[in-house]
């Protein structure tokens, strides 16, 4: 059974509580990283990091329980994991430095529309016919994206050089959004006959290498940071990418996809309060009303997913 298919009726009470963690846990990152930006860390190391603890972190599960499944996979299957672990490095490292020029609640917010992407996609790659709620939040989500990324007169018009982060932050996020995209679409596809462990384990170890190569190449540093650095990518590898990153795929094997993308959609509202808690950051008011557009895109897009879910199912 895909999960897809997958009713939430018979979801384990264990898995609303990890609902929760996952919401938390993910919902750290955006400050996480600006904690480790603050530290003069590339993004590239920031987003290998976090990568690779989680990945060994996984290691002693994959290697034990989970070997033969992981020897027995299909060269498909193998080549699947590998551009989905490619895409996923793409995504935290545009992400990662998107921080640098816009603030929390945008970033996060244009990186959390994955779902619209996932569902253009499924109508390119697997023929799947959009329904008017899916179009209509993603009508709803490009007006928010041209909001926050176009500039209005008045009193509240934003200096030239403050027009240009936002659009180069907004653009980072964007190109995160679309690369997680295909992360997300291979994901439907694998989790429904790859256990969550192995699965996670292959793609993050994978993202890992990829992210590390690209370091190696471009000559991006690996020392010479403080400790508190260090410690923060650690706790970046072991709160949001292994507990939140991981949980939320573990969700899928419980719930609709469409409906852990919803989820997913509490990240942005948690960080961005967060970051006004720690970072006294409240964003502009055309910044806020261009993200709760692009948040109720999403939120219309998920549940015309939904429904679609439910009416082929």
């Amino acid at each position: 059974m895909t999960s897809e298919g997958i009713s939430s009726n018979s979801a384990p009470l264990r898995a609303y509580a990890i609902i929760a963690l996952a919401v938390i846990a993910t919902s750290s990152a955006a400050i996480l990283i600006r904690f480790a930006l603050a530290e003069s860390m590339p993004p590239l190391l920031i987003a290998g990091s976090r990568l690779a603890v989680a990945t060994l972190a996984l290691t002693p599960l994959a290697l034990g329980r989970h070997r033969k499944r992981i020897v027995s996979l299909s060269r498909r299957e193998a080549a699947l994991i590998a551009l989905a672990g490619l895409c996923l490095a793409a995504h935290f490292t545009a992400w990662v430095s998107s921080l640098q020029y816009t603030t929390v609640l945008v970033s996060v917010v244009i990186v959390s529309t994955g779902p619209i992407w996932v569902a253009i996609m499924e109508v390119v790659f697997l023929r799947i016919r959009l329904s008017r709620l899916v179009v209509a939040g993603l009508l709803v989500a490009l007006a928010g994206g041209a909001w926050i990324g176009i500039p209005l007169d008045g009193g509240a018009a934003l200096a030239e050089a403050e027009i240009a982060a936002t659009i180069t932050g907004a653009a980072l996020a964007w190109l995160g959004a679309l690369s997680v995209s295909v992360y997300m679409l291979i994901g439907r596809m694998l989790r429904a006959r790859l256990p969550v462990i192995p699965y996670v384990w292959l793609v993050y170890g994978t993202a890992s290498i990829a992210a590390a190569v690209v370091m190696l190449f471009s000559g991006t540093p690996l020392l010479g940071f403080r400790i508190e650095g260090y410690l923060i990518l650690l706790t970046m590898g072991l709160v949001p990418q292994l507990l939140g990153h991981s949980s939320l795929n573990y969700l899928l094997e419980h719930f609709p996809a469409a409906l852990v993308s919803m989820f997913s959609q509490l990240e942005p509202i948690g960080s961005a309060a967060l970051a006004l808690f720690l970072f006294r950051e409240l964003p502009p008011q055309q910044q806020i009303i261009g993200s709760l557009l692009i948040l109720a895109g999403v939120l219309l897009a998920s549940r015309g997913e939904i429904r679609q879910a439910a009416q082929s199912g």
